[in-house]
């Protein structure tokens, strides 16, 4: 067992790299172990069990959480598959849909909230359209087996991207009319 104080290189403790290190006991519950040098100092002086059951440093990681961190993004989040997932406080009703890290898909949390109740596991939401953020609820289905889910991706496939496009371009040309009128009113611009 090597002394305190004992410095060796990286390569002679089978690490990799070309740093040194140095056996050193922790300052917090006295356990030893091979520490990083950095510039001749240590790099850590406690092991990281004492720095994760530090009260000070907890307090300060709960006071960083949720809305008061500096990664928020408003508590919805795309996930890689195209899904739109919403974080959910464990006081929410709907929590216990949640998955992962307290979120939960939002078209599930769409269908469940117009439900009035939390959705069961085998219990699919169908994007009728096909788009997978397009949550809208009349966009919605409900079904009860992955037959009839499947069923309605093929049918969705077919004729829903279609339906969901054109869908979307008709409301977009309503809200440029919308602007257009307005400009009109208000006559032609004086300078």
């Amino acid at each position: 067992m090597p002394q305190l104080g004992e410095i060796r290189k990286a390569k002679e403790l089978g690490y990799t790299g070309s740093g040194k290190y140095i056996w050193h006991a922790c300052e917090g519950c006295g356990k030893q172990r091979w520490v990083l040098l950095r510039k001749g100092k240590l790099s850590y002086h406690r092991c990281m069990k004492c720095v994760q059951n530090d009260p000070l440093l907890k307090q300060k990681r709960s006071e960083q959480r949720g809305e008061k961190s500096h990664y928020w993004k408003g508590g919805r989040i795309k996930d890689d598959r195209g899904y739109i997932r919403v974080l959910l406080q464990p006081e929410d009703f709907f929590y216990p849909m949640s998955e992962h890290h307290h979120y939960v898909m939002e078209h599930r949390l769409v269908m469940a909230q117009s439900l009035g109740r939390c959705l069961r596991r085998w219990e699919f939401v169908h994007h009728k359209n096909g788009v997978k953020d397009d949550n809208r609820l009349d966009n919605l289905e409900l079904t009860s087996s992955l037959g009839e889910h499947s069923a309605n991706h093929s049918k969705g496939y077919r004729d829903g991207y279609a339906k969901g496009y054109q869908d979307g371009k008709d409301k977009r040309i309503k809200e440029l009319e919308a602007e257009i009128n307005v400009l009109k009113e208000s006559g032609p611009c004086s300078s």
